[in-house]
């Protein structure tokens, strides 16, 4: 009875094409909108939770909020002594700590001058933040502990200032507070992102960057003002954090409410729910194009009830019950949604498919929303559907074989 139904609804779509194309577009639209939406949204979710594991989801900052006290001392800041001191109690649950110190100056290499970024780092940075070294070595132990004047540099940055990508042994001239210093370049490597992650951490335009050793930015005073921390993977960061700010607390004679802790999962976190509340809110609004639709197949169906009165009281005049004939002007409209929201999903996973192709970014399309998708558009053409197809069944036999 199902096939002979199907068979029927298929026979009734095709005779009336133009008019099934359109009836189907409302649904088309919504089902594409919101697989399109929904994966864009699930794509950005996974760009993001990659970009965080990419530059280190258990990393944080953490200093006494100058901003927030009135007795600011020089005792609220840190030494080169208390990292060691750090590192001595929390012992395997740090993975790296620095002094997150930074700074910029003017790079003179011959005639060329290119504003650099330098970012300082202990020698094992590496294991916390690889990069793949094309050329040379990373700053190693000793680099550190001598205040060595040497750097570690990406590969364009190399380009900018030498006009070559192998610039280890190469010399330039730079100012860091107020010292002009010869460097040495002892590494160049190279980190691949695609456009997507490069813009979101952002481009160092007509300028470079290279890591130099981090007791470098801590001289002559060695006092710094916040720590740089990437706890182990294997700690509950929660606990860690708290833990951790409140020793901080303890040894600066503060409060913890005057310890300021960021973290790179808080931001990841934030950052989530913001990209799925973002996607949901707009799949709703797209969703409404379904309601547009299912009005649209209602009322299609009200038409074609209307045209085929003496065709039901054939039917009906044969033997037909009226659950048969209702079942079938369901069926109608159930594949009309149903094939309605196929179309819609193949526009939608191609054009979200086309777009990760072009900005060479992975796509996330769930199965889960594949399927909830084409069994919704179902739904929706059986409950519209619903009206005519009752309409139908209800219709008297004699009436109908009067109708012209």
């Amino acid at each position: 009875m199902l096939l002979e139904n199907m068979a029927m609804a298929f026979s009734a779509i095709k005779a009336n094409k133009m008019r099934s194309i359109l009836t189907m577009l409302g649904i088309v639209i919504g089902i594409g909108s919101v697989i399109a939406i929904v994966s864009i949204g699930d794509t950005m979710r996974n760009m993001f939770a990659d970009l965080y594991k990419d530059i280190g989801v258990t990393q944080g900052y953490c200093q006494v909020k100058s901003w927030m006290v009135d007795d600011w001392r020089q005792s609220d800041m840190f030494t080169l002594d208390e990292i060691e001191q750090i590192k001595a109690v929390f012992g395997s649950e740090i993975a790296y700590i620095d002094s997150a110190a930074s700074t910029k100056g003017e790079a003179v290499f011959g005639r060329t001058k290119v504003d650099f970024n330098y970012e300082g780092i202990d020698y094992n940075y590496q294991e916390v933040q690889p990069v793949n070294i094309i050329y040379g070595r990373h700053l190693n132990q000793g680099d550190i502990l001598g205040r060595r004047k040497n750097a570690v540099m990406d590969v364009k940055s190399a380009e900018k200032l030498f006009g070559t990508e192998n610039a280890v042994g190469k010399t330039f001239r730079t100012t860091i507070y107020g010292d002009v210093q010869d460097y040495t370049v002892v590494g160049v490597y190279r980190k691949d992102l695609s456009p997507i992650q490069a813009m979101l951490l952002g481009d160092n335009g007509d300028g470079g960057s290279a890591y130099i050793p981090y007791t470098i930015l801590t001289w002559p005073n060695d006092y710094f003002t916040q720590l740089h921390i990437f706890a182990s993977e294997d700690v509950e960061l929660g606990d860690f954090y708290r833990r951790f700010s409140a020793y901080i607390a303890k040894i600066k004679d503060r409060t913890p409410e005057q310890i300021y802790m960021y973290t790179a999962e808080e931001e990841m976190m934030s950052m989530d729910q913001m990209m799925g509340g973002l996607a949901l809110a707009v799949g709703g609004i797209a969703a409404i194009s379904l309601l547009v639709g299912g009005i649209g197949i209602m009322n299609i169906m009200l038409v074609s009830v209307t045209e085929r009165t003496r065709e039901i009281g054939i039917r009906k005049a044969l033997g037909a019950k009226t659950r048969d004939v209702m079942i079938q002007f369901l069926t109608e409209s159930a594949i009309l949604s149903a094939m309605g929201g196929i179309i819609g999903i193949l526009i939608g996973v191609g054009i979200v498919s086309l777009g990760g192709l072009a900005l060479g970014v992975p796509v996330v399309v769930k199965p889960g929303v594949v399927i909830l998708a084409v069994g919704f558009s179902a739904v929706v053409g059986i409950f519209f559907g619903l009206y005519p197809a009752s309409k139908a069944a209800g219709s008297d036999p004699i009436d109908a074989l009067r109708y012209e």
